[in-house]
């Protein structure tokens, strides 16, 4: 079958709509109309070449929702009619890591960056008209009309609840919340730096205030998103880490934040040295936005990281098991206690996907969505 779908033939490139064969499922494999696609600051990095992936073309997106057309053959515990959301991180529940119950790690994410089926480098289930192979963003691809994905990539969510905010926990929603609970292992009294309030820092902000700190500093230039932090449960909001580790400072005998989240959408050395200042003693730094492919180096004192026991995490999906945290987010989401509507700014359609990504960068977006018809 065809499909219309997002596409960069280069990075640095742009965006574009292309009209792809789409292979039918094969076992252990679903054919899934989609819903609802996130716009995550990670495909931009794509379009820019901060983050290249490793095959083009390929269809950006990796957060998303829809409903299950066709189930390949000889393939269990789904059906035609299901409601999946995708996480953009597989997981196969069999490899070292995943019996570690570190899932976000799974063997089987090694080729997600080209976009492959996930056993076969140079196996694509999308097409172009000419025969070349296109890959999937995460090998899910949610910047299409249609998609094709592993079961190991999907998760039955019950169909009474609205696709169009559950996409969002595909990616940004567990990644923010998880560097909260799971890089900076959070406590309740903690105070917390969270740089960036975009869609990834606003959810740490959200994980932060659940854990039980009493103070969630926001740090952001842009007046929109400080803002919208104090609804998500900042208590505290300034437009630059000097003033926000001054502060975190007067509040702790000048000790410092127990915790800094960077999640600025693109991070550069400098950024983690100055969480790094901002942290007390046998504090930590997690690190979750990108920095780009290539760029290396943080300036900061090894002596200090030495003798004053600091920590610097990075962390992916927020160490998260999406398979166990997902079906819990959704239960804080039904609970009240997890913000998801609030968190969607703008809906687009996939023809708007270039102006989608322009609002990001520009600041006007907490998450912008695609929705399909």
């Amino acid at each position: 079958m065809q499909t219309r779908a997002a596409i960069i033939r280069e990075s640095p490139g742009k965006f574009e709509i292309a009209t792809l064969e789409l292979d039918a499922p094969r076992h252990g494999e679903l054919l899934v109309k989609m819903v609802a696609a996130g716009l995550c600051h990670s495909d931009d990095h794509m379009q820019t070449g901060d983050m290249p992936p490793g095959h083009m073309p390929i269809i950006t997106g990796h957060e998303g929702g829809g409903i299950v057309e066709e189930v390949g053959p000889g393939t269990e515990g789904f059906e035609v009619g299901d409601h999946v959301i995708f996480s953009f991180i597989p997981s196969c529940g069999e490899c070292r890591f995943c019996a570690m119950g570190l899932t976000n790690l799974c063997n089987i994410g090694a080729f997600l960056m080209f976009g492959s089926r996930l056993d076969d480098p140079e196996d694509f289930r999308l097409k172009l008209p000419d025969g070349t192979g296109v890959g999937q963003s995460c090998s899910i691809g949610t910047l299409s009309e249609y998609t094709v994905v592993s079961t190991h990539s999907a998760i039955k969510v019950d169909k009474d609840l609205p696709l169009d905010k559950l996409c969002l926990l595909g990616c940004g929603v567990g990644t923010g919340l998880g560097s909260a609970f799971n890089g900076a292992e959070v406590k309740a009294g903690d105070v917390v730096i969270v740089m960036g309030a975009g869609g990834i820092g606003s959810n740490a902000v959200q994980g932060a205030k659940i854990a039980g700190a009493t103070t969630v500093i926001v740090v952001d230039p842009v007046k929109f998103k400080r803002d919208n932090a104090l609804t998500m449960g900042a208590t505290h909001v300034y437009d630059n880490i000097a003033e926000a580790t001054a502060y975190a400072q007067s509040i702790t005998n000048g000790q410092g934040a127990d915790s800094a989240i960077v999640s600025i959408g693109v991070v550069h050395g400098e950024h983690i040295a100055d969480a790094f200042a901002a942290i007390r003693k046998g504090g930590t730094v997690v690190v979750t936005g990108i920095m780009p492919f290539g760029e290396v180096g943080i300036p900061i004192s090894a002596m200090e990281l030495t003798l004053l026991q600091k920590r610097i995490q990075g962390v992916l999906f927020g160490a998260c098991n999406p398979r166990a945290d997902i079906p819990r987010q959704i239960e804080m989401y039904r609970a009240g206690q997890l913000k998801l509507d609030e968190l969607v700014t703008t809906k687009y359609r996939l023809d708007d996907v270039h102006r989608a990504y322009e609002d990001l960068n520009a600041g006007v977006n907490i998450r912008g969505v695609i929705t399909f018809d």
